[in-house]
């Protein structure tokens, strides 16, 4: 479970356009924007949650199901 949670979070952050690749003759650099990063999980993970809510509250589950108590 955590590693699909961190693996959603680096791809929400890939998106984002949090990392920046610098190389030269010599060697290869990945950059880690913080900000961006933090930024765009944020966003990503508001964006998922609207989704979901809208989804949750466009069905007619709350209003078609009942609980109904019967004491014996």
């Amino acid at each position: 479970m955590i590693k699909y949670l961190l693996l959603a979070i680096l791809a929400l952050a890939v998106i984002g356009d949090a990392f920046d690749y610098k190389s030269n003759d010599d060697s290869w650099q990945l950059i880690v924007n913080k900000k961006e990063a933090l930024s765009s999980v944020t966003n990503g993970g508001k964006r998922i949650f609207k989704m979901i809510r809208s989804v949750i509250s466009d069905t007619d589950l709350a209003d078609s199901a009942s609980i109904i108590l019967e004491e014996n």
